[in-house]
C-alpha cells in the first residue's frame, strides 16, 4: 500500500465539507493547539470550536460562509499520509471542483439528510467519473437533523447508487455522519448501532489504491531541459505513466530519434530505474534535439497520434463555446492551438440524457471534438489521466475555459503505416479545387442532403430508400443510394459485425456521404446503425444542415415476421451472435427528424412524408 492518499471533498453549498474535515482531524488528534485556539475563538460557551475555518481561510469565504477556493491541507496519522483539498460546492466555482478531482485517488461527497441527492450532487459524481476518479466515499451527513433514521440512510443510498453505477462509479461507500459531533468520523457513533460498517478515518486509512498506477505504458514529458555545463545534457520531467531502466531504449516524439538511457537522477542521487509519479532528469547515449513539450517513449508501445480529439469536457468559461471557436489546449507540458468542430452533445447531469445544443454555458459537461493546428501524441483519459487529460484556455483572453478528458474513439486508427514506432510526418492538407458550392448548387438545382435511414433489420430501410431515389429521379434530383449490403461487396467488405467493426462502417459512410454531397448529391443510406454514437458521429462528419436522420420505428415483432433474409430464425438459433434486436442492443434515435412505421403506412404514403421533410430542408426546389 503507497502512503499517501489524495483525497477530494465535494457537495452541495452548507453541506458540511469544511466542517467534517476540521472535525476529523480535530478527533484524529491532527491538529496543533493553536489551531484549536483558533477555531474556538468567538464560539459560544460550551459549545463546538467552528471546524469549518480550518479550510475556509479567504476572508470572503469566511464573511459568507461559503467555500470560494479549494483548500489543501496536509495530515498524517501513524497508518498512512494524506493531502485533503476542500473544494467549494457552489454550482459557480465548479471548476474549481474539476482541479481538485483532477489528482484525486479519492472522492469524498457530501449530502446533506435532509435535502437527499441534489443536481449539483450528481453533476460532481459526473465530474469525478469524468476525471476517473477511481473511488467515491459518500458520507450523508447531519443525521442528527432526521432523528438518525436508517430508513432515510438508505433511501440515499439506494437513490445515489443507481445514479453512480451508470456513470460506471463502481467502487462506492457510504457512512451515515454528523460531522459536527463527530459521529463515524473516527469513532463508531452510540446515535446510529443499527450501521455496521468502516468509520471513515479508517476506511481511509486502509483503501487499496496502489493498483491504480500505470505501470506498462512508459511516457515521459519533457518539462525541462537540463544543461549546467557542456559535459551534461538532461531531460527532467515527472514520469506519467509506466517504468524505465537504466539501458531502455527509447524514441524521442515528435521527432522518432532513438536512443537508450545512459542513466537516471532524482535531484543528484543517481537511480537504476523510476516509476511513475516520480520527478527525474533522465541522460540518453546520444544527444537528441529534444525541447519542453517532446514525449519519451519505448520503442514498442508509442503513443496514437491526434490530429483531431473527441474529448468529454466540463466547460467553465464565461463566453459560451460553438463550433468554430479557436481554443489554446495544454496536453502534458505542450501547449497546442485548436479549432472546436462541433459539439456532439451535452449531458443532463440529472437523467444523463444526451442533448443536442448549438453552444455550451458555464459548468456544461459534453462530448466535442477539436480539430488540432498540429498533430500530439497522447493516450485516452481511461489509460492514462496525466496523459490524457486536457485543459482548455481561451486564445484571446488566456482564461481557462474547460477541462477535458480524451476518449477513446470506436473507429480505427488513421495510420496506415505497420511501424507504428516511427511517426508520420508527411502533411496531409484539404486542396479546394475551382467550384464552389454554390456553383454546383446552382448546376444541379438542389441542395445536397443525406437522408439517414436507420432501423431494425427488415423495418424496410433498402426498400423505403430505393423508392425514394425512384420518386427523386423522376422529379429530376440527382440523388443516389448507399445501401448496406451492397457497400458490403467492395468498400467495406474487409468489416465484421463487432461493435468496433460497425463503428467503422458507419465511418466509412459518413465520409462518402460527405464526399457525395460536396459533389451536390443528394444521398440516401440504408443501414441498422444501432448505436446513437455511431450515429451522432456520422452527423458530425457530414454536417448537422446536410443530415436529415428517419427512424423506421416499426416493432421487432414485425420485423422477425417479415425476415426476408432468415436472419432472425438463424439469430434465435445462436447461427448469428451479436444481431442486432436479439441478442445486440439497438438505440433507438432520441429526436429523429422523422419517425415512420412500415407496418402501418403505405411505401408511397412514407415517400410523400419524406418528401415533405425534404423540402422542408431543401429549401429553394420544388417537387
Amino acid at each position: 500500500m503507497i502512503d499517501l492518499l489524495r483525497i477530494m471533498t465535494a457537495g452541495s453549498v452548507d453541506d458540511g465539507k469544511s466542517t467534517l474535515i476540521g472535525r476529523m482531524l480535530y478527533d484524529a488528534g491532527a491538529l496543533y493547539d493553536d489551531h484549536i485556539a483558533s477555531l474556538s475563538k468567538g464560539a459560544p460557551s460550551g459549545e463546538h470550536p467552528d471546524f469549518a475555518l480550518l479550510t475556509d481561510g479567504l476572508r470572503a469565504e469566511r464573511e459568507q460562509g461559503i467555500t470560494i477556493d479549494v483548500a489543501y491541507r496536509y495530515f498524517a496519522t501513524p497508518r498512512r499520509r494524506f493531502i485533503i483539498a476542500d473544494a467549494p460546492g457552489h454550482e459557480q466555482y465548479t471548476r474549481n471542483m474539476a482541479t481538485a478531482a483532477s489528482t484525486a485517488d479519492l472522492a469524498i461527497l457530501l449530502i446533506d439528510a435532509r435535502q437527499g441527492v441534489s443536481t449539483q450532487s450528481r453533476r460532481h459524481a459526473f465530474i469525478c467519473a469524468l476525471l476517473g476518479v477511481p473511488r467515491l466515499l459518500v458520507a450523508v451527513n447531519k443525521m442528527d437533523l432526521v432523528g438518525f433514521r436508517e430508513e432515510r440512510f438508505r433511501e440515499i443510498e439506494d437513490e445515489y447508487r443507481a445514479f453512480a453505477v451508470r456513470l460506471g462509479l463502481k467502487n462506492l461507500c457510504f457512512i451515515p455522519v454528523c460531522a459536527v459531533d463527530g459521529d463515524n468520523l473516527v469513532h463508531k457513533s452510540e446515535r446510529m448501532p443499527w450501521y455496521g460498517g468502516p468509520c471513515l478515518l479508517p476506511y481511509l486509512e486502509d483503501v487499496y489504491v496502489a493498483g491504480d498506477r500505470n505501470l506498462v505504458d512508459f511516457r515521459l514529458p519533457v518539462q525541462r531541459v537540463v544543461r549546467p555545463d557542456e559535459r551534461f545534457r538532461g531531460y527532467s520531467g515527472t514520469l506519467a505513466s509506466g517504468v524505465v531502466r537504466v539501458g531502455d531504449e527509447v524514441i524521442a516524439l515528435p521527432s522518432g530519434f532513438r536512443s537508450s538511457i545512459r542513466s537516471i537522477h532524482m535531484g543528484s542521487t543517481p537511480l537504476p530505474q523510476a516509476v511513475a509519479g516520480q520527478a527525474v532528469t533522465v541522460c540518453l547515449d546520444d544527444e537528441l534535439d529534444i525541447a519542453r513539450g517532446d514525449l519519451l517513449v519505448h520503442p514498442g508501445n508509442v503513443p496514437r497520434e491526434f490530429k483531431e480529439l473527441d474529448l468529454m469536457t466540463v466547460w467553465t468559461g464565461d463566453e459560451h463555446l460553438v463550433a468554430g471557436m479557436v481554443l489554446l489546449i495544454k496536453l502534458g507540458c505542450q501547449w497546442v492551438k485548436a479549432r472546436c468542430e462541433l459539439i456532439r452533445y451535452r449531458i443532463d447531469p440529472d437523467t444523463l440524457r444526451r442533448e443536442q445544443v448549438e453552444s455550451l454555458g458555464m459548468n456544461d459537461i459534453a462530448r466535442i471534438r477539436l480539430v488540432l493546428y498540429r498533430p500530439v501524441f497522447a493516450d485516452p483519459y481511461a489509460r492514462n489521466r496525466h496523459l490524457g487529460g486536457v485543459l482548455l484556455v481561451s486564445a484571446s483572453g488566456n482564461d481557462t475555459v474547460g477541462a477535458a478528458t480524451i476518449v477513446e474513439r470506436t473507429d480505427y486508427d488513421a495510420e496506415l503505416k505497420t511501424d507504428r514506432a516511427v511517426p508520420e510526418r508527411r502533411e496531409v492538407v484539404w486542396h479546394h479545387g475551382q467550384v464552389t458550392p454554390a456553383e454546383r448548387t446552382e448546376l444541379l438545382r438542389q441542395k445536397p442532403l443525406t437522408i439517414w435511414f436507420t432501423g431494425l433489420s427488415g423495418a424496410g430501410k433498402s426498400t423505403l430508400a430505393f423508392a425514394l431515389e425512384r420518386r427523386l429521379v423522376d422529379l429530376g434530383m440527382a440523388c443516389y443510394v448507399l445501401d448496406g449490403d451492397n457497400v458490403r461487396h467492395g468498400l467495406n467488405r474487409d468489416l465484421g459485425f463487432s461493435p468496433r467493426d460497425r463503428a467503422e462502417n458507419i465511418r466509412r459512410i459518413a465520409e462518402v456521404s460527405r464526399l457525395m454531397n460536396d459533389a451536390g448529391l443528394i444521398l440516401i443510406t440504408a443501414f441498422i446503425s444501432p448505436f446513437q454514437e455511431d450515429r451522432e458521429m456520422a452527423r458530425g462528419i457530414i454536417g448537422t444542415e446536410r443530415f436529415l436522420e428517419v427512424y423506421l420505428e416499426t416493432s421487432l415483432e414485425v420485423c422477425e415476421a417479415r425476415d426476408p433474409k432468415g436472419m432472425y430464425r438463424k439469430a434465435r438459433s445462436g447461427e448469428l451472435p451479436s444481431f442486432t434486436g436479439i441478442s445486440s442492443p439497438y438505440e433507438q434515435p432520441e429526436r429523429p427528424d422523422l419517425k415512420l412505421d412500415t407496418a402501418s403506412l403505405a411505401i408511397d404514403d412514407c415517400v410523400t412524408m419524406l418528401l415533405t421533410s425534404i423540402r422542408e430542408r431543401c429549401v429553394g426546389w420544388e417537387a
